[in-house]
């Protein structure tokens, strides 16, 4: 069941905050927390909430075993954020940083660079982090600055080091 320009929209209540999750009928377009920067940019079109589609469904049981410590798979669910190519193409290397563990912006462009056979900036990476419209599922979370520090969470620093910590205790936990 898509429709053109028409998303659908749900909720889920979170440790994290309220997150709103958004669909074109078949495929995750958006996952935002309450109050993040740049909230509902999915694409040009209007949200419908209260339609419970399958996809959203599926995305709640995701998220409920994320924040059971669990490690479910970006993978497992059909995402189709709205992005130019270069935004998709980091947002794909968002999805190849392992769950507890985090990367630089700087690692991450010279990555990209190497992939594109072309330079590309720390910054026009962190644009690109920061204007993903699939938090968590895509984990932006898990970019840090070159210092260590929290820099760049469009859901704010507190929210990433939470997610941060959550994913190194579910480590822990798993491996005792």
């Amino acid at each position: 069941m898509k429709f053109e320009n028409v998303y659908w929209s749900g909720e889920y209540r979170s440790p994290v905050g309220q997150l709103t999750l958004a669909c074109d009928g078949e495929r995750l377009t958006g996952l935002w927390i309450e109050g993040q920067k740049y909230f509902g940019a999915t694409a040009s079109g209007t949200m419908e909430p209260g339609v419970d589609l399958p996809i959203l469904a599926r995305t709640r049981e995701w998220l409920d075993r994320y924040f059971a410590g669990e490690r479910p798979a970006m993978e497992e669910l059909p995402l189709a954020p709205a992005g130019t190519p270069f935004r998709q193409a980091v947002w794909r290397l968002l999805g190849e940083i392992p769950y507890g563990q985090a990367a630089t912006y700087g690692a991450l462009a010279r990555k990209l660079a190497e992939r594109l056979g072309r330079p590309t900036s720390s910054r026009a990476v962190g644009g690109a982090v920061g204007h993903n419209p699939i938090s968590i599922i895509i984990p932006c979370h898990r970019v840090i600055g070159s210092d260590g520090g929290l820099t760049g969470y469009a859901g704010g620093a507190e929210r990433k080091r939470w997610l941060l910590e959550h994913e190194s205790a579910a480590l822990l936990t798993k491996s005792l």
